[in-house]
């Protein structure tokens, strides 16, 4: 008499089928993480244009309000977001040079608070005392005293050529990642 035979049922997967899978994670992590630190620093680059724009746009609301630019009283037409009471006029603060040059406190910048002292507005009080960018330096606004419309913007420490710009009243730029002296990369990060 014949026994009827029972269809092999397996359990589990075989040595072959583990090792493809293994092969297949290891290519999508290493191309991960190739990707990841890319994509970082864009992220940071967006955002750091994101506040340039938005301090240049604060200028020009300034403007508009007052029909001047606002005037921190130096004789430079060039300023750094970490130490200058530009901010304070923009943001509508209380001090003397403030209330002088904005006298209705009208709040011009908003900028999100920084993270680990970085990339976003540093409070001393209720009053903005630096803007930084995600890389923890500072932006650069540029502001055209002789309202003839015409910027020349040469970025400091010679990291990126002059550029000559028409029908603005305002330029704001950061240096970006920072880079080897020796480097020649373009991270000029820029409202315009």
């Amino acid at each position: 008499m014949k026994t009827p035979s029972i269809p092999f049922s397996r359990k589990g997967f075989t040595l072959i089928e583990l090792l493809v899978v293994i092969a297949i994670i290891a290519v999508l992590a290493s191309a991960g993480f190739a990707v990841g630190p890319a994509m970082m620093n864009r992220a940071k680059k967006l955002s750091a244009q994101a506040t340039a724009t938005n301090i240049a746009n604060a200028v020009e609301q300034f403007y508009t309000e007052y029909s001047a630019l606002p005037d921190p009283g130096s004789a430079e037409a060039q300023f750094a977001t970490d130490a200058s009471p530009l901010l304070d006029i923009l943001a509508g603060g209380s001090e003397t040079k403030s209330i002088e040059q904005n006298p209705r406190k009208i709040r011009f910048l908003s900028v999100k608070e920084a993270k680990n002292g970085m990339d976003g507005a540093l409070y001393s009080g209720t009053a903005i005392s630096k803007i930084l960018d995600p890389w923890g330096q500072p932006f650069y606004i540029m502001l055209d005293y002789d309202y003839d419309e015409k910027l020349k913007v040469d970025p400091v420490s010679g990291s990126a050529p002059t550029s000559d710009l028409n029908g603005r009243r305002v330029a704001v730029y950061s240096l970006g990642v920072k880079v080897p002296a020796d480097s020649n990369a373009k991270t000029l990060v820029k409202s315009w």
